[in-house]
């Protein structure tokens, strides 16, 4: 593949927005050409080959410019390559275990053909934004389960793909 990927998602305390980066770093590692940005900034998607959409998890559910973006630009990603990513367990379980997308993503891989889906752990810190993230803290169950290893060899794989 000779094109541009696009790598996007949805974050609200930035620990999605870190793993995207990673994503991005990764494939351009491997010789990709890749451009990264918020969902909600992107205008269209008809300009790149590829595409990557990731969403952290709240109460069960993808981030909601994660789910406006696939929405609003449907028909454009059913045309090309796409991947997805959660983010959210406050626990190592992501680490542990193949944690099955949410019910939004797995109807938008299957409506989209999607290549594939992974969850990575979470992220929630003292400076989280939003008076229940700051209780989840208090209470001791924050802290930092993003495996970047992991992310990286998931990006590779989609690389490799992208390659072929």
């Amino acid at each position: 593949m000779a094109g541009t990927v696009l790598v996007t998602y949805g974050s609200r305390n930035g620990s999605t927005a870190h793993i995207a980066e990673s994503i991005a770093d990764a494939l351009r590692e491997k010789g990709l050409t890749v451009e990264t940005m918020r969902a909600a900034s992107v205008p269209f998607v008809s300009r790149y080959d590829a595409v990557v959409v990731g969403g952290g998890l709240y109460a069960g559910r993808w981030h909601k410019e994660a789910r406006t973006f696939v929405r609003r630009h449907r028909s454009d990603l059913a045309e090309r390559p796409v991947w997805f990513f959660s983010s959210g367990p406050l626990d190592d379980s992501a680490a542990g275990r193949d944690i099955p997308p949410v019910r939004a993503v797995r109807r938008a891989m299957q409506d989209l053909r999607a290549r594939g889906h992974v969850t990575f752990g979470g992220c929630l810190e003292e400076d989280a934004d939003g008076w229940l993230a700051r209780r989840i803290v208090r209470a001791g169950k924050g802290g930092d389960f993003r495996d970047f290893d992991a992310v990286r060899a998931w990006a590779s794989g989609i690389a490799a793909e992208l390659r072929n």
